[in-house]
Parts: structure tokens; sequence; C-alpha cells
């Protein structure tokens, strides 16, 4: 069928696109400061300022949360697949490099101090197009800071700044920012605001990048190292059916070892002893509002608190041996891109053990049950065609395919959920169309905060700097009202798995009737269309748990459901 959606992608953002690849085919580094004025023409929506002389604080504190602690020493970064890629290119000490890690983006990072350097571990051309235009601004805006902590008075980088709301004030105009997001700023940057402000005071940023090896051949050759690392340690994992879930590290985690529910007394009393965040007081609250408030994802929410920080050794070793009893396999990937693979045996699953809004009948049923479970930490972008391509190459039967994970919505607000069946993927130009296995009734029941919004359709785009105003036009006047970057390489790697050929390019394609369940689900977590609301502004903390616990039962159940019927 022939295309009838417009591609969302701008001459701005392709002549970007471009201008990244044709520099990264240099065989030695680049100066990023060659992308800066390309990266403001796209007038980012993530990087609306970035012309002003003013500072861009959401895409400063967006940037750095995205970037590892580092940064302020590097010099130079690399990117590369897998440590043979950086090994052949000359980095012979590659697994000496230190490994750091971003708050906000899981991607494996590992530094060398001796050479200023910061190496990138890449699965996809994604990553590309996420970590060069993040370094791009990350650049712009630290040397808009510089140039601005210029013959600042000594008064105004004192920690005094901020007891007097003249001073604070001054420092906001000599930024050009609010107060607000002066406060963001000094919330993020914490206890080092100004040793930070120190740093940027002394030196312009002039980063450099290479990319060693973009053939496609490595991103699989990676991914192949990834799978096999997992074959290794899950014994018969090629011969067994297999429920392929995308989601995260902690949500199944939670729901079928029942640690953080067992454990309630004692986080609660480390919460009174500590109140973390002020996490006791706001316990405080949900006791007394059972109603509007989930204790169970309280509790979750609690537990990863905990086991992050002083004294969470123990809080791990604690669900660790639980896990270990349940036949989980948590296998981390150590030598290639950083994507967590967990490994679920439904025969033994325990029912008292089991969050109780998943299910509360008869569970024997599973003990015949030969099936597991395999859950990705949700990847970035093409990632997750290349992931999903090799998972079915090398199972025998796949019962379920599911995704959920973060999205910006145009429609809704954050923490709410999306329900697509019309997904439009910028990176194959395909549109699909899938009979998706999840509606409002099935998530309903356990949201608190937010709204399911079903029957929507979806964009997968390119990177979350790839968006601008026309962009957010043409996907609005178009219906589209779900942003995101994994479904459309999702459904690329499920077209593969029902038709005799690679997936096509820029077509309609009907996935109705494909002999296996395809469940789709995003929350919100970014409203582009609401000035400042971008990923940039904040976290979805406490209440971003309702929506993701929702979508994890919502396919916990759907799993167990479709297994009851294969096993009775």
């Amino acid at each position: 069928m022939d295309r009838k959606v417009p591609s969302t992608v701008s001459e701005e953002i392709e002549l970007y696109e471009r201008t990244i690849y044709s520099l990264l085919r240099s065989t030695t580094n680049v100066q990023l400061r060659t992308l800066e004025e390309v990266h403001a023409s796209t007038n980012s929506l993530l990087h609306s300022k970035a012309r002003r002389i003013g500072i861009d604080a959401s895409a400063l504190i967006y940037t750095w949360l995205r970037l590892p602690e580092c940064m302020p020493e590097v010099e130079q970064v690399v990117m590369g697949q897998n440590e043979a890629t950086f090994l052949k290119s000359g980095f012979s000490n590659i697994s000496d490099w230190k490994t750091v890690k971003a708050v906000a983006r899981r991607r494996h990072f590992r530094y060398d101090d001796e050479s200023k350097s910061l190496a990138g571990f890449i699965a996809s051309r994604s990553d590309i197009d996420d970590l060069v235009p993040t370094l791009v601004a990350f650049q712009i805006e630290w040397n808009k800071l510089h140039n601005l902590l210029i013959d600042i008075s000594d008064e105004l980088l004192s920690p005094e700044v901020f007891k007097q709301k003249k001073t604070k004030r001054a420092l906001a105009k000599q930024f050009r920012i609010s107060l607000k997001d002066l406060d963001r700023l000094k919330s993020v940057w914490g206890n080092d605001f100004f040793s930070i402000l120190n740093k940027i005071s002394k030196k312009n940023l002039n980063l450099r990048i290479r990319l060693l090896d973009g053939s496609l051949t490595q991103y699989w050759r990676a991914t192949r190292i990834w799978w096999d690392n997992i074959e290794d340690q899950v014994e018969n994992i090629t011969h067994r059916p297999i429920y392929f879930v995308s989601s995260n590290t902690h949500v199944f985690i939670n729901l079928i070892s029942g640690y953080a529910l067992q454990k309630k007394s004692e986080l609660i009393h480390y919460l009174e002893t500590t109140n973390i965040n002020g996490l006791f007081d706001e316990w405080k609250i949900i006791e007394n509002d059972l109603q509007n408030n989930s204790i169970e994802n309280f509790l979750y929410y609690v537990l990863k608190k905990v086991q992050q920080g002083p004294g969470g050794d123990h809080w791990i070793q604690g669900q660790d041996s639980i896990l270990q009893r349940l036949n989980i396999s948590r296998i981390p990937s150590t030598t290639s891109f950083d994507i967590e693979a967990q490994v679920f045996e439904l025969s033994s699953i325990d029912p008292s053990l089991l969050d109780p809004r998943v299910y509360n009948e008869d569970l024997s049923f599973l003990q015949k049950s030969n099936a597991l479970i395999i859950n990705i930490d949700y990847p970035l972008g093409i990632a997750a065609y290349n992931i999903l391509r090799i998972i079915a190459e090398n199972t025998e039967e796949i019962r379920g395919v599911y995704t959920m994970g973060k999205a910006a919505t145009l429609n809704g607000v954050l923490g709410d959920i999306m329900i697509p069946n019309v997904i439009q993927d910028e990176h194959s130009l395909n549109t699909y169309l899938i009979n998706n296995a999840f509606s409002a009734n099935d998530l309903t029941p356990y949201l608190k905060f937010g709204t399911v919004l079903d029957n929507q359709k979806s964009v997968s785009v390119l990177g979350t700097f790839m968006q601008n105003s026309r962009i957010m036009d043409v996907v609005y006047r178009e219906g589209y009202t779900d942003i995101e970057m994994e479904a459309g390489p999702f459904l690329s790697a499920v077209c593969e798995m029902v038709r005799p050929k690679r997936h096509p390019y820029n077509e309609i394609i009907n996935l109705y009737k494909v002999p296996f369940d395809v469940g789709v689900l995003h929350y919100a977590s970014d409203t582009p269309l609401s000035k400042g609301q971008n990923l940039g502004a904040g976290t979805l903390s406490y209440a971003g748990m309702d929506p993701t616990y929702g979508s994890g039962i919502a396919i916990l159940k759907r799993i167990i459901e479709q297994e009851k019927k294969r096993c009775v």
C-alpha cells in the first residue's frame, strides 16, 4: 500500500542528520563546534533558546542528566559498539577505563582520566541521533554560561546568594533565567552548584567526537554479543515459548518477587527514621487516603530509593535471594551496550508473593508451563529492532510481544497512558496498523492519578532533539498524539516475523492478523506543546509509578491469561 501520511522529518532535521553523518565518516576527531550552527537552526523543541545569550535552563538540565558527571573534564568523546571495536581502533586499555553513568540515560560509558576521553557504547544509529545532539546542546549551554560568568562578582558565586532574595534575583538576571529555573538548576547540581559554576567559569568547552565504526554489521555484531551472553546463562532458552517484554528493570521484579510488600514494616520504619526526600511525610498522607493512592506502588518507589542510598546493598541482597529462589535471572550487559535482560520462569511464580492486583485466582496451571518471559530494559530507537530480531531468530516460538515506555503526549498530561493502534515509524517510514492487545479497560482499574487514552496514533521519531514546531504541527494535524522512539522499530521486527522478507519501506502495513499477541503501552513523561514542560523540566517521581505499574500489571496479567488458555 502507498504511504498516505506525510513524513514528520523537517528539512532542518534532515540537514542536521546529513551533516552529522558526513562529519562522522572522518577517520579522525571532529570538532563538535562544527555542528553548533546547524543544531541551532533546527529550532528543536528541547533546545528552543539555543541562539539566545541567556542559558536555556531546560536544555542544560536535560543534557546534564543524560551525560556522566565527568563531562566537565572530558575533551574527547569516542563512540563504538563493543570492546572489540575500541581495541581494533587502538584503545588497547579500554577495559581499564572507569565505568561512569548518567543519571537519566542508560548508556554504557567509560572514562579515561589520562587522555580525558569518554567512550560511549552505542547499540544503533539511534544512539548517535541521541548522543551527538545532546553533546552539542551541552557544549552550547556550557559556553553560554562560561561567557556569562566572566567578570561576575564574587558575591554572586557564594552560597550566601540563596539566602537573600536580592542576590538570588541578581544571579538569575546574570544568567538571563527566571528564579524558578535557577532553583531547578540548584536542585539538580545540589551542593556542587558553586563548584560546577567555578569549573564552567575557567574554560570554554571545545569537545571533539569520533565514530570508530558506523557499519550495520558492527551493530548486529554488538547485538549478537548481547544475545550470546543471555543464551549462555539461561538453559534451553532457544527451545521454549517466549513472551517478549520491553519495559524496565524494576516493574516485573517487584510485581513477581513480592519483596517490597513483605518488607513493608521495615521500609516504613526506615522512612520514619530517615525521612529521605520527605517520603515519610508523604506516607502519612497516603495512609490516610488509600482510596486515591497505591500502597504497593509507594513501597516499590521507596525500595528503589533505599537500594540506591547508604546501606542499599543489604536491600539489594535481600531481594536477590528471593529472585534466585524464583529462578529469575538478571543478566547485565558488560562488554556491549547497556541493556539488562531478565528471564522469568512462569512455572516458578509463587502466587503468595505476587502483587495482589495481578491475579487473585488459582494459578496452579502455571506449574505446567514451560514458557519464559524475557524482559529487557527498554532500548533506544533502532536497537529495539535489532534486539527483537535476534531473539526471534534464535528462539522457536514467540507467544507475545509487549512494549511499554515513556512518550511525549500532545493531548494528555504527565502520567497518562496512551494505547495506540496506529504507529508511524520515521526509521522505516512505514505506518503500522496493529490490533493492540490492550484497551483502556485493561488499565483503568490500576490507575489512581492518570487517564488511559486508547485508540491513539503514535509516531516513532528519530531522536529527542530531532523535533521542532514544524514537526509538531504536522503530527498534530494528522491526529498523532503519542511521540516515542521504540514502537516502530519493534513492529519492523514483528513484520519480519510474519512475512517472508525484510520489512518494506514507506508503506502502510496491516499487522492485525499476526499469530501472537502484540501490545504497545506508553505513559506520558513529556508534554512538548506546554511551554517549559519538556523532559528537562522535571521527573515523574512517585506519581510516575502509577502508569508504570499500571502498564506492568496489565502486561503480566495478559501473559498469565494467555498461558491459562494454553495449559488448562
